[in-house]
């Protein structure tokens, strides 16, 4: 029986590339056997062990361009009571149920069927190299899957990362700044906690004073306004010991109009009016992001959604994506994808059926346009 986009996806999902604990070489090395079928050679790539990144391309007769198309390939761990096994890809009412159908495999079997298209159907395009790369640990920060890789991507015209929902054009992207605040205080008895400096004490204090401080911003039309969680805060060694030490973690979302350090230079004015000694640590940092809607290939994708009457609208990604890293690389890029809303991260994650479907006319539809415009 020939198989169908929905098959391809079901065989995914039953991989199990749950990150953590990380470990992308069943899911890569059946890519690779699936390219080999089609007579695409593949390049595999590991950065750490076991934790893999598969690079192929379907060279075309002028190359005069190469455009990137980039998902990754592993998942957050599937968590929870579920309805069904999360790698059993159950077909339920129009839905695949499984660990990772939307967050990002349905984006995988997109990519691999298109290209299964265009072997099959013996089509080389004339003016456009297509570049794929599935990538690895994207769910725990990329330092072995793209951010590695995109060394490797020469001369990339633009990329298009795969990992958005709805057919959405991911266009604006909030920074990303994790902060670990340490506090060092001085211990003492607990029945004298004058006697000491209560770092913990003090924590509370600078926190209640960071939580209630607005940060000066310039509000953005999709990115609206920045966010600032507190993810962690740890402290103390013992209930009857004045503190003499803690810490906390900070998660704090950014406009363009906000610069790090002055982010960091805010959080500072605060914490030395307890009088205690502190070390910031910046634990991770990704620049905010706005793309120009107007590029060819935004514009050639709008217009191909549009003939295929789908609603994929300009959106924001409120999280962090690796946009970023392909743009510290050089590579201009944007996201887009056929995920279903609200489904990543969640138990009984699925993804609408009709979605793959759409997913890979419109891709090969996109391609062909692109082609003709680099003509």
């Amino acid at each position: 029986m020939k198989q169908s986009p929905i098959n391809l996806l079901q065989k995914l999902i039953k991989i199990d590339s749950q990150n953590p604990p990380g470990d992308e070489r069943k899911i890569i090395y059946f890519i690779r056997d699936y390219l080999r079928g089609l007579g695409v050679a593949s390049k595999v790539y590991e950065f750490k062990k076991d934790r893999l990144n598969l690079v192929c391309k379907l060279i075309s007769k002028n190359s005069k361009k190469k455009i990137l198309f980039s998902p990754h390939v592993d998942t957050v761990p599937a968590t929870g009571k579920w309805q069904y096994p999360p790698l059993s890809a159950k077909i339920i009412k129009g839905r695949v149920y499984g660990r990772g159908a939307t967050d990002c495999k349905v984006n995988v079997a997109a990519s691999l069927y298109l290209i299964k298209l265009l072997k099959e159907q013996k089509i080389k395009l004339n003016n456009i190299d297509l570049i794929f790369a599935f990538t690895g640990d994207e769910e725990t920060g990329s330092h072995s899957g793209i951010i590695p890789l995109a060394k490797y991507l020469k001369g990339i015209d633009c990329g298009v990362v795969l990992d958005s929902d709805e057919f959405d054009i991911i266009v604006a992207q909030k920074g990303m700044l994790h902060l670990r605040v340490e506090l060092t205080g001085c211990e003492a008895h607990g029945a004298y906690p004058e006697r000491g400096i209560n770092a913990v004490e003090k924590g509370v204090a600078i926190l209640n004073e960071i939580l209630t401080e607005k940060m000066p911003f310039t509000p953005h039309v999709l990115l609206k306004k920045p966010t600032l969680n507190i993810g962690r805060f740890n402290g103390g060694d013992k209930v009857n010991i004045v503190a003499g030490h803690a810490f906390f973690d900070i998660d704090i979302r950014y406009l363009p109009s906000m610069k790090e350090k002055e982010i960091i230079k805010n959080i500072e004015k605060i914490i030395k009016k307890q009088k205690i000694k502190y070390n910031i640590k910046i634990l991770a940092n990704q620049d905010p992001l706005e793309i120009d809607k107007n590029i060819p290939a935004i514009k050639i994708l709008r217009n191909v959604l549009k003939k295929n009457k789908v609603k994929g609208k300009l959106r924001p990604s409120f999280g962090a994506t690796v946009i970023t890293f392909l743009k510290d690389a050089g590579i201009e890029s944007f996201s887009f994808g056929f995920g279903s809303k609200g489904n990543a991260h969640i138990k009984n994650e699925s993804v609408k059926v009709d979605n793959l479907n759409k997913g890979v006319k419109i891709l090969s539809d996109y391609v062909k346009q692109l082609d003709n415009y680099f003509g």
